[in-house]
């Protein structure tokens, strides 16, 4: 099968996925900056998430730079990432709506695991379609980044009952990990077409 179809539901779903996280922040009833004080916790919350939303769109677009066609199981994989991460601004508005309360911010890190996971087995998908020896297995290494955010995930959740703001604080470097450019599948497609 084609992957095409694949990548533009894909953008599709993320694209309002931003949408929607967007229009949950409210406008203020005021004009001065004062009114703008209480949205500050709302407007971080929605940077983190959409941060990890385009993070998301960045390593499933570079990923399927390298793929060749897709499976019956690829497509479900891929419907299970966007399952989860179609959650982001559900966890992200139950989180700002109850001022971090430790559930919300634990249910918040239940979702990034989640979507972690997911990603992990479109991974696993992909690679077995291709084999142990494509550029995309080549690209995606041992995937030490993925296995130290799920690592981190799993620390969060149950500190978020302790201490929600240190897990805000382990998300986002969770973040800052997966910021860093990753140049492989780019450097290994442009090897190829030499």
């Amino acid at each position: 099968m084609s992957k095409g179809r694949l990548e533009a539901f894909s953008d599709g779903v993320i694209a309002v996925i931003i949408t929607i996280m967007v229009l949950e922040m409210k406008v203020p009833h005021g004009a001065d900056p004062a009114a703008l004080a209480p949205l500050v916790p709302v407007f971080l919350s929605y940077v983190l998430s959409f941060v990890y939303v385009a993070i998301y769109w960045n390593n499933h677009h570079h990923m399927f730079h390298a793929v060749h066609h897709v499976t019956g199981a690829t497509l479900w994989a891929n419907l299970h990432l966007l399952f989860w991460l179609s959650l982001v601004p559900f966890a992200t508005g139950w989180m700002d709506e109850n001022h971090y309360a430790p559930i919300t911010v634990a249910a918040y890190g239940a979702v990034l695991l989640a979507s972690a996971l997911s990603y992990s087995i479109l991974v696993r998908v992909l690679r077995s379609i291709h084999g142990p020896n494509s550029i995309l297995a080549r690209a995606l290494g041992k995937d030490f980044k993925g296995w130290i955010s799920v690592a981190l995930y799993v620390l969060a959740i149950p500190l978020a009952f302790a201490q929600p703001w240190l897990s805000l604080a382990l998300y986002a470097g969770v973040a800052a990990i997966w910021l860093v450019p990753d140049r492989r599948f780019e450097r290994l497609l442009a090897e190829e077409k030499r």
